[in-house]
């Protein structure tokens, strides 16, 4: 990990946003190849996957985007968290925007949310996907693009800690996205394709907001604080109705509670 940051320091930040949300990808793609060796999921297990992935999100949430958003704030008492709470807030009235306009399909509650339209339900799953994978690529993004505008707080560790926790729970998204497709009847070359595909925004995301973060470098505290509200809405609206939608409750708490642990510990050691 020393030589990936020390390597990552060496070029340019947007250069490593990309870098760090390709891996973010590449993992999603690994979890959607499960598709060539598996005919189904176990249930347990994909319940349990889920919560990781939300605890990892919520603990970076918090670790990674809402704590260096306060620490970069100017002003004292409630000034100070200003930047955070607008930015929470537009961040998850963003996603909640976009849920319920953008047409997508919850394989796990067999609904369609959104407006209505003629898309099939292959291409409406990818949608419910993609809108996890946004605020995503967009969190490591600025904090790499902070780095590029040499804001003392933004650390080139403390993005890559961020691009490996995200990518670690990206595994199982690539699973829950090519496994269903395979039940759908599509073929597993295609539920492999369409799995990988629904994390390609990441990249995009994630130059984006180093981008945007560099022309605008005071938007970084509030640019950080909106990618957190995000993750924190998706977690709230997505990953944990569907983790409990099967009453395994237990499984998914404790997938929570150790996705929170492993993040938490990784953006304090490595970040």
């Amino acid at each position: 990990m020393d030589s990936i940051i020390a390597y990552l320091e060496s070029i340019d930040p947007i250069l490593g946003a990309l870098y760090a949300t390709l891996f973010t990808w590449l993992v999603t793609a690994l979890g959607a190849a499960f598709v060539f060796f598996f005919n189904k999921t176990n249930r347990n297990v994909m319940d349990g996957m889920l919560g990781f992935t939300g605890g990892v999100m919520v603990a970076a949430s918090v670790w990674s985007l809402l704590i260096p958003a306060m620490n970069m704030s100017d002003g004292e008492g409630f000034l100070k968290v200003v930047p955070s709470v607008v930015g929470f807030l537009l961040g998850a009235f963003f996603l909640f925007g976009l849920d319920k306009v953008l047409p997508h399909f919850h394989a796990n509650f067999k609904k369609v949310e959104g407006i209505k339209s003629p898309w099939q339900k292959t291409t409406l799953l990818i949608l419910a996907i993609t809108l996890h994978n946004i605020p995503e690529g967009l969190a490591v993004g600025v904090l790499f693009g902070g780095v590029a505008a040499g804001i003392p707080e933004a650390s080139i560790a403390g993005a890559a800690t961020l691009a490996l926790g995200i990518g670690l729970q990206n595994f199982p998204e690539g699973i829950a996205v090519s496994m269903p497709l395979r039940r759908m009847g599509l073929s597993r070359r295609k539920s492999f394709f369409y799995g990988q595909l629904s994390a390609i925004v990441e990249p995009i995301a994630g130059v984006i907001g180093a981008l945007a973060v560099t022309m605008f470098t005071p938007i970084l505290p509030y640019a950080l604080a909106f990618a957190a509200g995000a993750m924190i809405f998706v977690v709230l609206e997505e990953v944990i109705p569907e983790a409990q939608q099967n009453k395994n409750s237990d499984i998914a708490t404790l997938g929570f509670i150790g996705g929170f642990l492993i993040m938490m510990s990784l953006d304090v050691v490595l970040g």
